[in-house]
């Protein structure tokens, strides 16, 4: 047990529902829209996705920690570290996390090719294009999550949204529309924002080792009005979902979860210290799985009345 939590704190599995909930509304929009769900290919679907989303954790850190972005966040006062810290602080050997690391995508890939065998390449295609925005996003040569020009969050909008739900939707029923694209939108934009916030606890220390995410780019000021409008965003795309009956309407009681989020906004000054912001974090991460929980539910109940 004691070595399960280890692992589970290397790989910050308690963020895991930010991917699940994807996958899952994916399943529930093929069933509550074409009639359709296959047990087996949603279970390897969501092993698969969830095994992804660890190896981008851990990738993650392991090429934080080797650019030195981690020792710098250690080392600065005002940053709060989101990483798991078992590198930086010599815990775990780079070798052994690396040997995890590489696990969770063997085990990605596995599920990818089982599921492409029943459902076509695509579902291959688009589980690879997942791995490599999670291995580019900080691995040299293109490390766009450290340029500063909205990449990461287009990356972020794409494998914990459009990717996900489309893959699952496609994986139940082999073809693509326009409903599930239109579905991942709220949860993607909700996990994008998510990304973004946490930017915020240790920009400081991105600066010094030349991590330019959009906050050190723009400055706070200006990148907390911008995460202000990621969260009108995502609400006002599960809106649009219920008027074009991507989502029925009783899926609108998910609005009300952007209430806490923005309370949480309504106590925030122009600017702040690392540690105020990490309220702002935990209603974000709230919103997001409360949202996407509140959408799968919806879809559920509509396929089981009809």
């Amino acid at each position: 047990m004691d070595k399960l939590k280890f692992w589970m704190k290397a790989s910050r599995f308690r963020v895991l529902p930010v991917m699940v909930v994807p996958v899952i509304l994916g399943a529930l929009g093929a069933y509550a829209w074409d009639g359709a769900f296959r047990p087996f290919l949603f279970l390897v679907t969501l092993l698969g996705a969830a095994s992804a989303h660890l190896f981008s954790n851990m990738i993650n850190d392991l090429w934080d920690f080797r650019n030195g972005v981690d020792m710098v966040a250690k080392e600065t006062a005002a940053a709060i570290s989101t990483n798991s810290g078992l590198l930086a602080g010599g815990v775990l050997s780079e070798k052994k996390f690396g040997i995890v690391t590489w696990a969770f995508f063997v085990v990605a890939l596995l599920c990818g090719v089982t599921v492409s065998l029943y459902s076509g390449w695509w579902a291959l295609v688009l589980g690879a294009l997942g791995a490599l925005i999670a291995y580019f996003y900080v691995a040299p040569p293109l490390k766009f999550g450290y340029r500063g020009k909205g990449y990461s969050e287009l990356a972020i909008l794409l494998s914990f949204g459009i990717l996900p739900v489309m893959g699952t939707y496609y994986v139940q029923v082999e073809q693509f529309g326009y409903r599930p694209l239109l579905l991942s939108l709220p949860v993607g934009l909700l996990t994008t924002l998510i990304l973004f916030n946490h930017h915020f606890l240790h920009w400081q220390a991105d600066r010094q080792s030349g991590k330019r995410t959009l906050v050190v780019v723009w400055g706070e000021k200006k990148a907390l009005a911008f995460s202000r409008l990621l969260a009108v965003l995502a609400y006002l795309s599960l809106i649009v979902c219920a008027a074009l009956q991507v989502l029925p309407w009783y899926a609108l009681l998910a609005v009300l979860t952007a209430i806490p989020l923005f309370r949480v906004y309504g106590n925030m000054k122009h600017e702040n210290e690392s540690r105020a912001y990490l309220p702002l974090m935990g209603a974000s991460l709230q919103a997001s799985i409360r949202c996407g929980g509140l959408m799968a539910l919806a879809l559920l109940l509509q396929g089981l009345l009809q």
